[in-house]
C-alpha cells in the first residue's frame, strides 16, 4: 500500500492472470467508456497490485521462517554432538554460520513486517474483490439499482472510501508498529500516533455491519 520498497518480486504473472480473468467481464458490463476506464485503472490495478504484494509477501515470510525453525533445530543438535579434534572445530564453525545466517534471517523478517504484510494484503484484495463481485451482479448493496450505470457512482465512492480507510489502517498498524520497535531501539520516545476506528472500519474489522455491506481497499494511491 504505501511506497516502501521491499524484496517482494515482479508483478507481471499476478497481473496477468487477474486481467485474464476481469476485463472480459469489463467488456461486457453496460458502462461509459470512462466509467470502464476506471475499473481498469483503479479497481483491477488496485486487486492486481495488493494479489502480487500478497503473494510476494507471503513467500518471503515463508523462506525466512523456514530459515529460523530449521536453523534453530540444527544448531542446538549440533552443539550437543560429543565430538572432539577437527571435527570439533568445524562444527563449531558450522555453528557460527548458521547463527549468522538464522540471526540474519529474523532480522530480515522483523524489519520489514511480512508477517503482517502478507495478510493484510490479502484480505484487502479479497474485499476488493467481494465488491467488484457484487458490483458486477447488481446484488448486496447495489440490488435496487437496475443498471451498471445506475450502480456505477456507489460503486466509486465505496471503493475511493475503503481505499482510503485501508491506507489509514495501514500506517496506524504496519508502519507504526515498525517506527516503534526502531524507536525502542535508538532508545527514543514512541511517537504517538492516532489509532483509527477499527468498530467501523471494514478492512480492520471484517465482523463490522459496515464490511457485510462493502468490503474493500487499497494499493495506496499507488503503493507499499
Amino acid at each position: 500500500m504505501s511506497t516502501a520498497p521491499s524484496p517482494t518480486g515482479g508483478r507481471r504473472p499476478a497481473t496477468d492472470s487477474m486481467e485474464a480473468r476481469f476485463l472480459p467481464l469489463l467488456d461486457q458490463l453496460d458502462l461509459e467508456p470512462l466509467q470502464r476506464e476506471f475499473l481498469r485503472r483503479r479497481w483491477l490495478d488496485q486487486v492486481s497490485w495488493l494479489e502480487n504484494r500478497a503473494a510476494g509477501s507471503q513467500r518471503w515470510y515463508n523462506r525466512l521462517r523456514l530459515i529460523t525453525i530449521v536453523g534453530g533445530v540444527i544448531i542446538p543438535a549440533l552443539v550437543g554432538l560429543n565430538v572432539s579434534g577437527e571435527v570439533s572445530e568445524r562444527i563449531q564453525w558450522t555453528v557460527f554460520g548458521l547463527g549468522l545466517v538464522v540471526a540474519l534471517a529474523a532480522a530480515i523478517e522483523g524489519f520489514f513486517h511480512f508477517s503482517d504484510r502478507w495478510p493484510h494484503y490479502r484480505r484487502t484484495a479479497e474485499l476488493l474483490k467481494s465488491e467488484g463481485w457484487q458490483f458486477f451482479q447488481l446484488s448486496g448493496p447495489y440490488a435496487g439499482a437496475g443498471s451498471h450505470v445506475g450502480a456505477y457512482p456507489r460503486f466509486a465512492a465505496q471503493v475511493e472510501a475503503l481505499i482510503q480507510r485501508d491506507v489509514d489502517v495501514y500506517f496506524t498498524a504496519v508502519v507504526a508498529e515498525q517506527d516503534q520497535q526502531q524507536d525502542n531501539q535508538t532508545g527514543k520516545q514512541p511517537t504517538a500516533v492516532p489509532s483509527a476506528d477499527r468498530r467501523s472500519d471494514p478492512v480492520a474489522n471484517p465482523s463490522s455491519p459496515e464490511s457485510e455491506q462493502t468490503g474493500i481497499a487499497h494499493k495506496p494511491g499507488g503503493a507499499s
